[in-house]
């Protein structure tokens, strides 16, 4: 009986899922995910290279950039071993200690992002609604004090989360949804009451996500509000151009998020769109900012063709 119950209570692993029903065809899935990682470290590598080395580009802005590529980077690397495990080597198992340090840097990583496009928005609201202003408020002590809060709101929220996970039994066949350890999926698992982990994680999300999309969407209120009062058209779609990088790096990050958060709550039969809309949330952020920025920067844009001419 007591070896019965160490066994129920006292898991060794937890177990990753790919796509199921497409098992067959893992290895020739791994080639697109290995070229999403690949251009997505490249990318945002390439970027923070760039915004060091060249001193024209040490502004706001792109120092704001720079944060989310590093964010971008960290989320790369943390996903990247279990998911490339599955597809490559059909790796499944994942430690308990290991998953719960996954699903921390996941979280908190995510948060960090979520407040950098908060400042970025902000960074936007003061260039358009007092431009003579902008270099004098965004100092660089002030944005690396607002960049070093935030790190730690992101670090601070998630920490607790492993522990509210470790002290839960778990037993039953404790396969996961996704290729990646998060709090959501993992807390389903447990044989216990998980009452107060829900009540937390839907405490973080409102408190951290909920709360930075809302400051976003009033920040690009009073946005357009300045720009309506603008006279000029050329000069009204010109203020409005220097947004639209934010605005799609905004809803790259905040729709598959969201969703993935309404349907690990709500959602029952969508499991394919719960694994799909996971790797949409952790992949295509990454993937896109670099290249969504370096298209729309032309000082940005001309400082990558020179690296890569010579």
């Amino acid at each position: 009986m007591a070896a019965s119950n160490d066994t129920k209570f006292k898991p060794a692993v937890f177990l990753l899922t790919g796509i199921p029903g497409h098992e067959d065809i893992h290895l020739w899935i791994s080639i697109p995910f290995c070229l999403i990682y690949a251009v997505s470290m490249m990318g945002n590598a390439v970027i923070l290279y760039i915004i060091k080395t060249d001193l024209s580009l040490h502004e706001p802005m792109y120092i704001f950039l720079s944060m989310l590529a590093i964010t971008d980077l960290g989320l790369s690397i943390v996903t990247a071993p279990t998911i490339l495990g599955i597809f490559l080597v059909n790796s499944r198992e994942i430690s308990l200690e290991a998953c719960f340090a996954q699903l921390f840097f996941i979280h908190s990583l995510s948060i960090i992002e979520s407040s950098v496009l908060l400042l970025m928005a902000f960074d936007r609201f003061i260039a358009i609604r007092d431009p003579l202003r902008y270099a004098s408020i965004l100092t660089l002590p002030r944005i690396a004090k607002m960049g070093l809060v935030f790190v730690l709101r992101g670090l601070f929220v998630a920490f607790p989360v492993p522990f509210l996970l470790k002290r839960f039994p778990y037993c039953g066949v404790n396969v996961l949804s996704h290729s990646y350890c998060v709090h959501q999926d993992v807390m389903k698992l447990a044989c216990a009451d998980i009452s107060v982990n829900s009540i937390y994680g839907f405490f973080v999300i409102l408190s951290t996500v909920g709360l930075d999309s809302l400051l976003i969407l009033l920040s690009y209120v009073m946005i357009f509000k300045t720009v309506l009062s603008i006279a000029s058209r050329r000069e009204s779609l010109r203020a409005l151009n220097t947004c639209v990088s934010h605005l799609c790096a905004v809803l790259l990050f905040y729709i598959p998020m969201i969703g993935l958060t309404v349907i690990h709550r709500f959602g029952k039969h969508t499991f394919l769109l719960q694994i799909y809309l996971g790797y949409v949330y952790l992949l295509v952020p990454p993937l896109m900012n670099p290249i969504v920025y370096s298209v729309k920067s032309k000082q940005l844009r001309v400082r990558i063709i020179r690296v890569f001419v010579k």
